[in-house]
């Protein structure tokens, strides 16, 4: 297919990327921590931990192990505020499923590569209403529960999707979806819609706007994307 030359799978970030949800993560995780001893942590010092997992940035805000009780306590009751609270109200950026249907049309495999845990990762497709367009999903809990920019979680979703790091690129919008992605040899296209600008989003193979200018410009980014893996090789 044009723009897509060797590759076979798109691995596809949601937070941020295809919904608009990152300062409502940041305020899920400030509400929480705030009245229990917290203070300091207010939604803006969240926002640019978003992206990785809660595994590592809980213990970046607060110095708690993430294995710890009371981390473990933290954890649940953040995810169940999230999910009363806030997933409700995300929108969808405009272009998302047209852009999966764009994907699906050039034959590609479309894998969700998420640090979300088992029940915000079924809130976030629910909401997004995309779910019909995935060849399969991947989250933390497929990798250990470790998250990104750890790359198992990309390493988990290439074995779903049934392709080597050669055949695939990943969809995201943070340096931790880049950096997670590179560490298992799979380039990234971004977009700024997290809130990151060119310079942390530098090590991606094309950025833009949001998923509907990348629609815009499909074929243009696989190509960049299929040229990255080709010169890797």
């Amino acid at each position: 297919m044009a723009g897509a030359d060797g590759l076979r799978a798109v691995l596809i970030d949601i937070d941020g990327t295809l919904i608009d949800s990152n300062e409502a993560h940041a305020r899920a995780w400030a509400d929480i921590l705030r009245p229990r001893g917290f203070e300091d942590v207010t939604w803006q010092r969240v926002v640019p931990l978003v992206g990785m997992g809660g595994d590592k940035l809980l213990p970046e805000l607060t110095g708690l192990d993430a294995e710890s009780k009371r981390a473990k306590q933290l954890f649940e009751e953040r995810a169940a505020h999230f999910l009363s609270t806030y997933a409700p109200t995300l929108r969808v950026f405009p272009g998302a499923r047209e852009l999966l249907e764009a994907l699906r049309a050039r034959g590609l495999a479309r894998v969700v590569a998420t640090s979300a845990g088992e029940d915000e990762l079924d809130a976030l497709l629910g909401r997004a209403g995309i779910a019909d367009l995935l060849t399969d999903v991947t989250g933390k809990d497929d990798a250990g529960g470790k998250s990104k920019p750890e790359p198992d979680v990309i390493e988990a979703a290439l074995e779903k999707a049934g392709v080597s790091a050669r055949e695939a690129v990943m969809l995201g919008d943070t340096p931790y979806d880049i950096e997670a992605a590179a560490r298992a040899g799979v380039p990234t296209i971004a977009v700024r819609t997290g809130g990151w600008g060119d310079g942390p989003l530098g090590g991606a193979v094309a950025i833009y706007a949001d998923v509907a200018e990348l629609l815009a410009n499909l074929d243009d980014a696989l190509t960049l994307a299929s040229r990255r893996v080709r010169a890797a090789g």
